[in-house]
């Protein structure tokens, strides 16, 4: 039987990067796999950063040839013919009982899945694809696990992904008139340009300091919002998009929070990215440059297990990358958190290595295939 539906259930946790994983999903799905795809979103207005095009107070609306409803609540009475073939609850949220309970109904029974997180630990591998019946219904959920191995369901990319980047990059008037656009002036396209998306408890003042004070000219592009003290200290005026200001080396300019193509851009147009949480994370990985990974802080410093997983599979024979990375994210031993000039050094010193692991690390990722192709293939042999 064909599967032509398709609800995917997101929750706004961490900001943006629920909803841009999310969002980045459905258009793939529809665009490139012809689903009718409805995406059930309960903030819309962190949404509308990522989609300008987003209508904050519309219970439901169509972009980009996706449906995209307010999610509300868990209220709601729902029938067999409001359900979709295939039913993505992402990162375990709860999705409304009464959409269960339809689900049940219905004469054949959708694929449901819970789309997990991304994670480097290889347990990953085991629960991939595993079931979870329903305890009083007859409908079984399985398990879908993104990843970095052929035994996982691979990172999320479009199809047009690698051949837009390579048209970017390779015409350097494209990249001058895109970050133009953002207020880069002309004498700072010659500087390592760094993008700059962290979480607000990043040491980025202590960066600052070991960039201001090194021999290299740098820009620092930091969309607007994002280390707001930090880059206020350093500016010395509201960090409002197009504040920028030079202190010895170092350039930081504030950008405006821009739509997920363009940011794609911004890492291809960059030396060095500094990300955080999943989406930008996964993106920087395809930009193919060195990154820098602010992981999502966990109780009980959860992420930290995730981060050294991650680093064990990338940066092994890259000592400053990892050093950068836990210190960068406060996990570094408690003699090892003070010295960010000569960490930096070490970290400038190893990035051309780390442009050859990043192409090679992209070469490897592609080789496992993408998320949703990989999903909806699964999801038809269930049928």
């Amino acid at each position: 039987m064909t599967l032509r539906s398709l609800d995917l259930f997101c929750r706004v946790v961490d900001n943006y990067g629920d909803i841009g994983i999310c969002w980045r999903l459905a258009r793939q799905l529809r665009r490139e796999h012809g689903l009718d795809v409805r995406l059930w979103v309960d903030d819309l207005v962190s949404f509308r950063r990522l989609c300008p095009q987003v209508a904050p107070d519309a219970d439901t609306q169509l972009i980009d040839g996706v449906t995209v409803r307010h999610w509300r609540g868990q209220d709601g009475v729902y029938t067999a013919a409001d359900v979709a073939d295939i039913v993505i609850e992402f990162f375990a949220c709860d999705i409304p009982p009464g959409y269960i309970a339809a689900m049940a109904e219905c004469a054949t029974r959708p694929v449901w899945f819970n789309l997990e997180g991304l994670t480097a630990e290889e347990w990953v591998e085991g629960c991939h694809r595993l079931t979870s019946p329903h305890p009083r219904l007859p409908l079984t959920k399985h398990f879908f696990f993104p990843g970095f191995t052929d035994k996982t369901g691979g990172l999320p990319r479009e199809a047009a992904l690698e051949a837009e980047r390579l048209a970017f990059q390779s015409d350097p008037a494209a990249m001058t008139a895109f970050l133009a656009g953002l207020g880069v002036a002309e004498a700072e396209l010659a500087a390592t340009r760094v993008s700059l998306f962290c979480y607000p408890h990043a040491p980025v003042a202590a960066l600052f300091d070991s960039w201001r004070q090194g021999g290299e000219a740098l820009v620092c592009l930091v969309p607007e919002g994002v280390a707001a003290d930090a880059v206020q200290a350093f500016l010395g005026v509201p960090p409002t998009a197009g504040a920028a200001a030079t202190r010895g080396a170092l350039t930081v300019r504030v950008l405006p929070f821009v739509p997920q193509p363009d940011y794609d851009k911004l890492l291809w147009a960059c030396d060095l990215n500094f990300v955080r949480g999943e989406d930008s994370f996964v993106r920087a990985q395809w930009a193919g440059k060195p990154f820098v990974w602010h992981i999502y802080p966990q109780d009980e410093n959860l992420h930290h297990k995730k981060l050294r997983a991650f680093l064990q599979r990338y940066a092994g024979a890259l000592p400053a990358l990892e050093q950068v990375s836990l210190a960068w994210n406060d996990a570094a031993p408690a003699d090892g958190q003070g010295d960010w000039p000569a960490r930096w050094r070490a970290f400038r010193a190893e990035m051309s290595q780390m442009a050859a692991r990043a192409e090679q690390w992209r070469q490897q990722m592609l080789a496992n295939g993408d998320l949703a192709s990989n999903l909806v293939r699964f999801a038809a042999s269930l049928r």
